[in-house]
């Protein structure tokens, strides 16, 4: 395993200097997040012209990418672009939302199956984020997402589980499933406090995920909140420290 930071983390700012900031914390691997809301990356934009991004990418930073993270659904047609972007950067991951609560369950399967036939064509692994509001924000439907669409996994995000409706049931069986973590400190009445204040035990975390041969990214992706940026980077800092220590 090794950490890594998205640019969820800069929200706010230019991809650009969301990178810079990122390894001027000592990251040297990235989770790129994109959004078409923000100013950032917009998936469609990039989608159009995967090539022109990667040229783009390769004079902005030399942070490895390591994953890709949809805030939001796309369209067949972009998700294909996107899919492209991570054969041509080397990344194996693609972290796609999942639909909203309510939506039919054979809906949800077809759509990520049609995802994970165009990803299999670039050798890219697709894995749905556990969140609350979606149809993955308890545990037993996630996992039946994916025993349902076989080949897809789930990207952990650990703070939905533990603050949301379903805090008090136990997510362990998700472990099996997991192809991408996402990490920030969390309590039951609080999705992100600050580092060392939440009930998140990382070092248990960690070792669940050796034990059924997880080895790929333990992503810092700290929410949009009213801290200070000041603040920001230094629990980034020691979030990675920390995490670095357990690994």
């Amino acid at each position: 395993m090794f950490v890594a930071a998205s640019t969820h983390c800069f929200h706010n700012q230019s991809f650009d200097d969301a990178c810079h900031r990122i390894v001027d914390l000592e990251y040297d691997k990235v989770e790129l997040w994109f959004d078409e809301q923000s100013g950032q990356l917009k998936p469609s934009e990039v989608a159009a012209d995967p090539e022109q991004f990667v040229s783009r990418y390769q004079e902005t930073t030399r942070l490895t990418p390591v994953a890709i993270s949809l805030e939001h659904d796309v369209d067949l047609p972009t998700f294909t672009g996107l899919s492209k972007l991570a054969k041509l950067l080397q990344v194996m991951q693609i972290t796609v939302p999942a639909s909203p609560l309510g939506t039919p369950f054979n809906s949800e399967i077809d759509r990520l199956r049609a995802f994970l036939r165009v990803a299999g064509q670039d050798g890219v692994r697709v894995s749905i984020k556990t969140k609350t509001g979606l149809l993955t924000e308890d545990p037993d439907t996630s996992v039946e997402l994916c025993q349902s669409v076989p080949g897809l996994g789930l990207t952990l995000d650990p703070s939905y589980f533990i603050c949301g409706p379903h805090h008090d049931q136990p997510f362990d069986r998700v472990y099996p499933h997991v192809y991408h973590v996402q990490l920030r400190d969390t309590t039951p009445e609080q999705l992100q406090v600050q580092i060392g204040l939440g009930v998140i035990d990382y070092s248990r975390l960690i070792s669940k995920l050796r034990r059924v041969g997880y080895n790929r990214a333990l992503s810092v992706e700290l929410l949009p909140a009213g801290d200070a940026d000041g603040d920001r980077a230094l629990e980034m800092r020691k979030l990675r420290m920390l995490l670095d220590s357990l690994l």
